[in-house]
């Protein structure tokens, strides 16, 4: 059986992505993401998926930084509707809820809701963890806030539902492998690179694509961790770098800057 590894404890988003994606496989709960990428690269398991960024709070540096670290190769990618619960022991009541615990971004992705309640805000670092700890450490007064699956999971009680102030929130999470994935008829690609330091030196680089007609689905820059206020930049567009005139972008590409890491070629996921 395929055996995939995800950051997070059983009922995290994360392992929400794993079965949207693979469907029945042998899942491994790791608590770091950057445990993840060290479980694909020796071979403990067959990918790892991991998140990128979301839709209302940005990017998950994290994940960048390892994937320009780490020589593995995006092979997939999935949208996942995020939807939050609140959760506590049987026989609890919202109105008695004096601590909630979560990570901090689901926290954030909550802060209309839990507001009201005026209970104590408890960041973690996992929102399934923090069903779990409730659960095995039997804390009454308190509550999660988690999906519906880590409910079920560690036999909680939610106490509300849909608690996200902002219905349009997804997160984007990337599967990842030693292998490359096969070109498809509707592939993106993700690369990194840094410019030379010139004036229009940015401009230049992004013209590559630009006078091809290749659609950037992503541009973003991250501090270089090699040299103080320089900047490194990550990039997806639509196409495969089989493709000729995506091949013929990356040669002009590379002519321009310091270094170009691809970072993979993969299906694009459906919207």
């Amino acid at each position: 059986m395929t055996k995939v590894a995800f950051q997070g404890e059983r009922g995290a988003f994360s392992e929400d992505a794993v079965i949207t994606f693979f469907g029945d496989v042998e899942l491994f709960p790791s608590r770091y993401i950057g445990d993840v990428f060290e479980a694909v690269l020796k071979d403990e398991v067959d990918f790892g998926v991991v998140p990128v960024e979301n839709s209302q709070a940005g990017s998950i540096n994290d994940t960048y930084d390892l994937l320009l670290s780490y020589p593995l190769n995006i092979v997939g990618e999935i949208h996942l509707r995020i939807s939050h619960c609140l959760m506590a022991l049987p026989g609890e009541s919202l109105d008695g809820i004096k601590m909630i615990y979560s990570h901090p971004q689901a926290l954030a992705q909550c802060e209309e809701f839990l507001r009201k309640l005026k209970a104590e805000i408890v960041p973690t670092y996992d929102t399934a963890g923090s069903a779990k700890k409730i659960k095995e450490s039997g804390l009454k007064g308190c509550a999660a806030v988690a999906s519906r699956r880590a409910a079920q999971i560690y036999g909680l009680k939610i106490l509300a539902e849909k608690i996200e102030t902002n219905v349009n929130n997804y997160t984007r999470f990337f599967v990842i492998s030693k292998k490359k994935a096969e070109p498809t008829l509707k592939s993106k690609t993700s690369l990194v690179f840094g410019t030379k330091n010139i004036p229009g030196a940015l401009y230049a680089c992004l013209g590559a694509f630009a006078t091809r007609d290749i659609n950037l689905t992503k541009l973003e820059s991250r501090p270089s961790r090699d040299k103080p206020w320089e900047y490194i930049f990550y990039v997806d567009f639509e196409g495969h770098i089989n493709d000729q005139v995506c091949h013929e972008a990356l040669a002009e590409l590379k002519e321009k800057t310091n270094f170009i890491k691809i970072l993979g070629s993969y299906p694009r996921a459906a919207d």
